[in-house]
């Protein structure tokens, strides 16, 4: 395990697509001892995770944007400058209602492992190119649980 100061500038770390959106790691949970996974997440509008659970805590800090989240039974409008804590093993997800650029916190670290299991590494720093195809959700259920997220899909 690495123990040493992370330094990453615009360009610089690895980067997913995910569900549509562009997904950069910040910080990675090999750099931080476990202890943290910092993500960079381009979202274009109506992207978002199935409702979920997560082992630690989530914070979102919106940078641009806007992004409606459902956690638990509140639904939470958040723009630019926004932070939400989201407490261990609450129920929520998100949807981006224009495009944003939201900064994610995971406490502990080990998220950017899932992202790089059920994406694809971006090519270039911008959104994927539409895609016809609906997400492969039985993939990331499947995957999510060797990260401590639970995935509740939509019936």
């Amino acid at each position: 395990m690495a123990n040493k100061v992370v330094v990453r500038k615009p360009g610089e770390g690895d980067a997913f697509w995910v569900l549509g959106g562009l997904y950069e790691v910040k910080a990675a949970s090999s750099e931080t001892n476990g202890s943290v996974t910092v993500m960079h997440m381009t979202l274009p509008p109506g992207s978002g995770p199935p409702p979920h659970t997560h082992a630690g805590g989530e914070i979102a800090y919106v940078l641009e944007g806007t992004v409606r989240l459902q956690i638990g039974e509140e639904s939470v409008e958040a723009g630019p400058d926004s932070f939400v804590y989201i407490p261990e093993g609450t129920l929520e997800t998100f949807e981006p209602t224009s495009t944003a650029r939201v900064l994610f916190v995971y406490l502990p670290g080990g998220l950017d492992e899932f992202f790089a299991e059920v994406g694809e590494r971006a090519p270039s720093r911008e959104l994927p190119p539409p895609s016809d195809s609906p997400p492969d959700v039985d993939r990331l259920v499947a995957a999510a649980g060797k990260y401590g997220v639970q995935m509740r899909p939509p019936a």
